[in-house]
């Protein structure tokens, strides 16, 4: 897009657009996402940019009415393999907060010279600014659905100073953070609480989201003590506990959310493949160990559900596809599930078998909560703790490789070399590399040979030109093909 299509989004606030970029204006001083409901500016006051980062560090503030540090982030992370799509999704799982811009540099195998110019160069903002705008975000959130001290919340969001959490706060929110929690409490008349349900949270998304598909997806595949489906279709609460970096986790999320009204974008705009709704929301409720933790968990959640794909250009790619064409018209906003957890979805894949096999590792190696909570009992086992474990010659030489580094599965990790690494260890093989490509490291593509498989699927994509021609959105063509039963479900092509 160019700057006056941007404008022209901009002008019908269209929320296909959320996250892909955002606009300020010159004559407030504050940016915001493009279907901001406020009056639109005029043209000559506007300015682009490619991230929140960007515009912060341009000196604009966030609009308090459409909130544009919430929106789902950009797609173009999940495809790109490069260093900037590479640097963004480490970013994103709190790497430099942890690690510093050395660490995310070391991690890439680049100088943190080279990873500044890159990313300044085609985002606007560094590493330090990218990390900071979502510091900020992470706090704001604690502010507005938390009642911690101001001073315990800085740390929790990842600030290194009660100096540098105000000043970051007025900055980008024109507000002192007991404003921004006093904003939060009016339209309830009451003051923020803690919930035993833990920290609620709005995970958005964009465009049409097939919610049933893929929580349908994830119940069939539950592992018990680890995840847990409650409520009936339509209605259910997916449940699971997490592994992260500062302590552990439990997460709830709603299969039922929260849809934005729809708008009729201009003629210019609109893609031919496009159906339902503008976007919108899945609730999400997340109790932690370590607040430190809460803007990787929400990230990890926002892999595993999916919710930064461009339903859109997967409509459109894949629609005009004869093969693929009725699928995408009766499964508006399918996507392909990740995982919070690569290292687990690696072991789980080569374990093989019903659910209820990794349940039973789970029982004898996994970490037991301190307290058991409803069908949650267990953190599911690391694989060092697993090197030693009575499992399956391929299940050890996969955990020993992961525990060792020669086996990296980590969120900015070079996905060819993951997936070859893996396929070289025994009993793994392409095919089984090449889904925890797809699912554990959010690679949407997909290609593992020239065929579909076996059985009625074979008259459905046998040449090589087919793969090519869904690219970069091979994953969800295999969606596609799963859910009507073309191919059987998790069989890979090849």
């Amino acid at each position: 897009m160019d700057d006056e299509a941007r404008y022209e989004a901009v002008s019908s606030r269209d929320a296909r657009f959320d996250g892909e970029f955002f606009f300020a204006v010159t004559t407030t001083g504050i940016y915001c996402r493009p279907s901001c409901p406020a009056v639109t500016p005029k043209r000559v006051n506007v300015r682009f940019f490619p991230s929140a980062a960007a515009a912060q560090s341009a000196g604009f503030r966030a609009c308090r009415r459409c909130r544009p540090d919430a929106v789902p982030g950009s797609a173009a992370w999940n495809v790109r393999a490069d260093l900037v799509g590479r640097a963004m999704r480490f970013i994103g799982d709190g790497v430099v907060d942890r690690e510093g811009v050395g660490g995310l540099a070391r991690r890439l195998g680049y100088s943190a010279r080279q990873v500044q110019r890159q990313l300044t160069a085609e985002l606007g903002a560094g590493p330090v600014a990218l990390a900071r705008a979502r510091r900020a975000h992470t706090a704001r959130v604690l502010l507005q659905t938390t009642s911690l001290p101001v001073t315990e919340l800085a740390f929790a969001a990842g600030f290194a100073s009660i100096r540098q959490f105000n000043d970051t706060i007025r900055e980008i929110y024109a507000g002192t953070p007991s404003e921004l929690r006093a904003a939060a409490q009016r339209p309830h008349g009451a003051a923020a609480r803690p919930s035993p349900s833990g920290i609620p949270l709005r995970l958005a998304y964009r465009g049409p989201y097939a919610a049933a598909e893929i929580f349908d997806f994830l119940q069939v595949r539950a592992v018990p003590g680890v995840e847990e489906m409650r409520g009936a279709r339509g209605d259910r609460t997916y449940r699971r506990t997490l592994r992260l970096a500062y302590g552990s986790g439990i997460a709830e999320v709603d299969e039922h959310g929260g849809a934005r009204p729809r708008r009729k974008p201009p003629a210019g705009l609109v893609c031919p493949a496009a159906r339902g709704a503008d976007g919108g929301w899945l609730e999400c409720r997340l109790r932690l160990t370590d607040l430190r933790d809460l803007s990787t968990a929400v990230q990890r959640l926002r892999r595993l559900f999916d919710l930064d794909a461009d339903p859109y250009a997967v409509a459109e790619r894949l629609g005009a596809d004869p093969r693929l064409a009725r699928l995408v018209a009766e499964r508006p906003g399918l996507r392909s599930p990740g995982t919070v957890d690569p290292e687990e979805l690696a072991v789980r894949t080569v374990l093989g078998g019903p659910p209820e096999r990794a349940a039973e590792l789970v029982r004898s190696y996994g970490k037991p909560l301190d307290v058991a909570d409803g069908g949650l009992t267990h953190l599911f086992p690391a694989p060092g703790e697993l090197t030693g474990a009575e499992v399956e010659e391929p299940v050890r030489a996969l955990c020993t490789a992961l525990a060792d580094g020669a086996v990296l599965l980590d969120a900015g990790t070079d996905r060819g070399a993951a997936e070859r690494a893996l396929a070289a260890l025994p009993g793994v093989g392409p095919r089984t590399a090449a889904y925890i490509r797809m699912r554990g490291l959010g690679d949407p593509d997909v290609r593992t040979g020239t065929g579909t498989g076996t059985g009625s699927a074979a008259g459905t994509a046998g040449a090589a030109g087919v793969a090519d021609a869904w690219r970069p959105w091979g994953a969800y063509a295999l969606h596609y093909l799963w859910s009507a039963g073309r191919l059987r479900p998790g069989e890979m092509p090849g």
